[in-house]
């Protein structure tokens, strides 16, 4: 980056936003990691966006960042597992974790914990106890080290693996201190 970002976290609310979403997840999930087929338009709309709270983080007008949080079944995950909550920890009330996603040269600890503090917010103010994610399996890596517990075989295809993974928002507001977001201006929700 050849300037000092100025950035924005927020729900994505504008059609501006949302088209800029659709790009990016295109950008992730179609050219980073081959989840979808490729399109003339370069555009990929989530078929769970609608039912989702989207955050975003904005560099000026620009989407740099994005997740979205789904509170609503059926998940992603529950038509790729069968009986997705006798994997999950007793008496939880899930939320599915989807589209993580930052721009190639936005990435690091900055961006990545203001999404995180905005997701922990939401969910610890909805109820939600763990979020689930379907992690490719070639970002294992990161997912674990910020918490996530893999649960379940490896689902997706040969090409595309994922592998099915869940946290605590408590579990998760340690991996964001660890990111530095307090420093960043970004206060982590107390615990309830």
């Amino acid at each position: 980056m050849d300037h000092q970002p100025e950035l924005t976290f927020k729900v994505a609310t504008e059609p501006w936003e949302f088209e800029q979403v659709h790009r990016l997840n295109y950008t992730t999930f179609v050219e980073e990691i081959p989840q979808h087929s490729p399109n003339p338009n370069r555009v990929l709309v989530d078929k769970l966006l609608a039912q989702s709270t989207c955050f975003i983080c904005l560099d000026g007008s620009r989407l740099v960042g994005m997740v979205t949080v789904c509170g609503q079944r059926p998940f992603s995950l529950d038509a790729k597992l069968p009986d997705l909550d006798s994997y999950l920890p007793p008496s939880s009330r899930p939320c599915e974790v989807r589209l993580l996603a930052i721009q190639k040269e936005y990435r690091g600890a900055q961006i990545l914990g203001g999404l995180l503090v905005c997701l922990i917010r939401h969910c610890r103010d909805a109820g939600y106890t763990v979020g689930l994610i379907s992690a490719a399996a070639s970002q294992q890596r990161l997912y674990r080290h910020l918490g996530f517990v893999p649960f379940g075989p490896l689902l997706g295809t040969v090409r595309v693996p994922f592998q099915g993974m869940y946290i605590t928002w408590e579990t998760l507001a340690k991996s964001a201190q660890g990111l530095g977001t307090r420093s960043q201006g970004f206060p982590l929700p107390s615990p309830p």
